[in-house]
């Protein structure tokens, strides 16, 4: 046999070997993509035991009337609570349950029936006051109410203002659901001193000091990134001016809108502006 011919037959040889490997890896693969599915899809035993430890999670009176179905490893609540607060926390309690991966909270809050008028006005108040000696005057906190659902929006100085505020309104009888659109405003070490700077610039002014005494009608400073909001009521649109134009003074403040209302003034003519 010749060099050459030597050379074939071990190329020839080597391919064959190849070949063989890659057939024996290709016939075994839908085994193992079964053996592998098998492992990782949840199967009606484990359901079984999901749906037993969600129950001992929910093992409370205030969740009497609450049913749960595991399937797949979603946990689907119904059934009836007194507040909004039971419905979080039973969606919360459920999270951390073995063998769940999502919930689905189809929990209805029942309990007394509040008007929405009530319920904005109260909780209204309530925020107002939340956070007093916390720098609450940096949170600016919007509530609309509608058919019991209430949506909270506007700013927060940080993630533990925004919690204490979804933590007061859930607690309160009458409130059916909660939507959080509150934004909180960056972690910054310049925008701290900015409000700090924009706060003493707008209450030292001797006819801006009075809304410093009582900490639910305070003129309210939010900062992004060095953009000033300010939000509140005041007494007349020269407080309002007064006040825009102290803010804007400010070395380090880039731009002010004003969203401050005037008392008493028609809802048409209320408008923000950045410039009054």
């Amino acid at each position: 046999m010749t060099r050459t011919k030597r050379i074939r037959t071990k190329c020839n040889g080597r391919r064959a070997l190849l070949a063989a490997t890659l057939a024996g890896a290709l016939l075994s693969l839908p085994q193992t993509l079964m053996a592998a599915s098998a492992g990782t899809l949840p199967s009606a035993t484990d359901d079984k035991g999901s749906a037993s430890d969600v129950q001992d999670k929910l093992n409370k009176p205030q969740f009497k009337n609450v049913k749960v179905d595991v399937e797949d490893g979603v946990a689907t609540l119904s059934g009836t609570v007194d507040l909004y607060e039971y419905k979080a926390d039973a969606d919360k309690r459920v999270h951390k349950a073995k063998g769940v991966n999502a919930v689905r909270n189809d929990i209805e809050v029942t309990g007394p029936n509040v008007s929405d008028q009530e319920l904005e006005a109260k909780l209204g108040e309530k925020l107002e006051y939340d956070r007093v000696g916390y720098g609450n005057v940096f949170n600016a906190i919007t509530l609309t109410v509608q058919n019991g659902v209430l949506t909270l929006g506007g700013h927060a100085r940080t993630d533990v203002d925004k919690d204490s505020a979804l933590a007061l309104v859930s607690t309160y009888p009458g409130v059916k659901d909660v939507t959080n659109e509150i934004q909180v405003d960056p972690v910054s070490i310049m925008d701290d001193q900015t409000r700090m700077a924009v706060a003493r610039s707008v209450y030292g002014y001797p006819t801006l000091n009075k809304y410093a005494i009582d900490p639910a009608k305070t003129i309210r400073i939010s900062v992004q990134n060095g953009q000033v909001e300010l939000y509140g009521m005041v007494d007349t649109q020269s407080d309002k001016d007064v006040a825009y134009m102290r803010a804007n003074a400010v070395p380090g403040v880039f731009s002010v809108k004003n969203y401050l209302q005037v008392a008493n003034l028609p809802a048409e003519q209320q408008k923000a502006s950045g410039n009054p």
